[in-house]
């Protein structure tokens, strides 16, 4: 089996990037060029990253595991780093598990499929 990113979906990834960043040039059409702080860092944002690390790991131990555990894990370690650099680093990981979560979507099957 090969790991080429489609997830079992042949252009899968392809497709949901061209998709992000169509999104992101929409962002930019409505938004123009934005210059903000990254609001990141401190010690309540490590507790919550903390927390919600724990919370993770136990859904996965009970076996109730979802996407929206794995996502917000990643999203509470960006709001937790404060280093630019390592922000950078998270922010990539929240886009991954992003775009795998839709990469998923895609595999289930569609209403119009079910009902043939």
């Amino acid at each position: 089996m090969t790991h080429d990113g489609d997830a079992g979906v042949p252009g899968s990834l392809a497709r949901v990037l061209a998709e992000v960043a169509a999104e992101r040039a929409a962002q930019d059409r409505r938004f123009g060029m934005q210059v903000l702080p990254d609001g990141t860092g401190g010690d309540a944002a490590a507790f919550e990253s903390d927390l919600t690390r724990r919370l993770t790991g136990k859904a996965a131990e009970a076996g109730a595991l979802t996407w929206r555990h794995i996502l917000e894990e990643e999203v509470m370690e960006a709001f937790a780093e404060s280093d630019p650099r390592r922000l950078r680093e998270e922010l990539v990981q929240v886009a991954a598990v992003a775009v795998k979560w839709a990469q998923a979507l895609d595999r289930r099957p569609t209403e119009s499929s079910t009902e043939a």
